[in-house]
């Protein structure tokens, strides 16, 4: 007899992460005091990987915006990415507009060259109470699988971004981030 669970992936966060800003090239915006990290061995062949991040931002201006999923270390450093949205134009002068990024796997092959095959969506505030039609991430079909993803070793998940102009009023704050392994 099969038995089917879904187990939320700690440590979890008890506040939001500090707010980022005056950067141009993708970084880790999450330091939410603990970054959920999935044990070494923890995912195998047919295992599900459900993610859903969200925050707000501010611009000043309209520069664009992207946001992703990363894969790496519990020392927060990025090593691979899950999945990153296009470039996206920001409203002008946003104020703590709200994002929501949902991606979600399927593991393929569960080893040292693990493979995930996953996709989802992300939602850009166009005002306080607004959001903008779901983007597509990954942004091509070709970055669906991920076949870089160890599994025999522990993996922290955290969330990137990148802004086109650097500024102390463009920045990114993540509020939540959960991470939930499905059988």
């Amino acid at each position: 007899m099969d038995i089917y669970l879904a187990e939320p992936v700690g440590p979890f966060a008890i506040a939001a992460s500090a707010a980022f800003n005056t950067f141009t090239t993708k970084q880790n915006v999450t330091t939410l005091g603990n970054v959920p990290v999935i044990p070494a061995g923890k995912l195998r062949a047919g295992s599900k990987l459900s993610i859903r991040a969200a925050g707000n931002f501010s611009t000043t201006g309209t520069p664009t915006l992207s946001l992703g999923l990363w894969f790496g270390t519990r020392a927060l450093s990025m090593t691979g990415d899950l999945a990153i949205s296009s470039a996206i134009t920001t409203g002008s002068a946003a104020a703590a507009w709200p994002w929501i990024l949902e991606w979600d796997a399927l593991c393929t092959k569960a080893d040292v060259a693990g493979v995930l095959l996953g996709q989802g969506k992300l939602y850009l505030g166009t005002a306080l109470t607004t959001f903008a039609a779901p983007v597509p991430i990954p942004i091509t079909a070709a970055l669906r699988t991920i076949s870089t993803f160890d599994t025999t070793i522990e993996r922290a998940i955290g969330v990137s971004a990148a802004f086109s102009a650097s500024s102390a009023s463009n920045q990114v704050q993540v509020d939540d981030l959960r991470v939930m392994l499905l059988n």
